[in-house]
């Protein structure tokens, strides 16, 4: 078997079975991994068991912003001394499993073809305990790792009115529908000065995606700027935790209740 008809597999079965997994992708600055954390987090409140994986093996900080220091991570799945499950750590005060990554432990694209088989499996068993997967994703990931991330339910890429962060936006969703990678790709718009203008952002990227790519992605939903999210990450916690009243507290249960019912 080949590495394509092998990542092929991989998706198939990871996605058949088990947790619901949701790819959250954008460039660095726009609040991915404090949208992924408050995501699973928000996720787990409803009741849902969900595991929280950081798939940014060069950036990886999950841990960071939650304040945690976890005995194991994906670095150690990958040189082989744990398998999946044993790398998951749970996040007590949050309600969810980790399976934290490492900055520059590597990557998965360049694992071998019979490591890849064994993964595999790893993932397909461990997906079996969860409602769902959140998945970090780093920025410039291998096409391997999008294929082994983003054959999903549905994947929330996340952007700013930012000029880069919009282009960033559109060349990903462009690659992810050219490559078929999911066809469930939506829009979060994150730090809007309010709803108007988070709307207005978010018609910026389908007007560009229904003019040169012929396809309108849906909005997963409005996160307002909110200083009490830069206040939760500077104290190292979860807003759902510090500020379970915030603003943007709110607009990210409202895109896990919008997920939830649509399963």
């Amino acid at each position: 078997m080949n590495r394509a008809a092998l990542l092929a597999e991989i998706a198939e079965e990871i996605t058949t079975r088990g947790a619901r997994r949701i790819g959250v992708d954008g460039m660095d600055g726009v609040g991915k991994t404090w949208f992924a954390i408050t995501l699973a987090h928000a996720l787990a409140r409803q009741g849902r068991r969900t595991l929280l994986f950081d798939g940014d093996l060069g950036l990886a900080n999950v841990d960071v912003q939650l304040g945690i220091t976890p005995r194991r991570d994906l670095g150690a799945v990958i040189a082989g001394q744990l398998t999946l499950p044993e790398a998951a750590s749970r996040f007590a005060d949050g309600g969810f499993d980790v399976l934290a990554g490492r900055s520059g432990s590597g990557s998965l694209g360049t694992l071998p073809l019979a490591r890849l088989a064994g993964l595999r499996n790893e993932l397909h068993a461990m997906a079996q305990d969860y409602d769902w997967a959140v998945l970090d994703l780093g920025a410039g990931l291998e096409r391997s790792v999008r294929v082994l991330a983003l054959e999903a339910r549905a994947c929330l890429v996340v952007t700013t009115d930012e000029p880069t962060a919009l282009t960033d936006a559109y060349a990903f969703i462009k690659v992810t529908r050219r490559d078929t990678l999911t066809d469930d790709i939506r829009v979060v718009v994150n730090m809007a000065a309010s709803r108007s203008e988070g709307e207005k952002t978010y018609a910026t990227v389908r007007r560009a995606c229904r003019e040169f790519l012929k396809f309108e992605p849906p909005l997963a939903g409005i996160i307002r700027r909110d200083d009490r999210v830069r206040d939760s990450i500077r104290r190292q916690t979860a807003l759902l935790t510090r500020h379970p009243n915030a603003d943007a507290a709110g607009d990210v249960e409202a895109i896990a209740r919008a997920l939830a019912a649509a399963d």
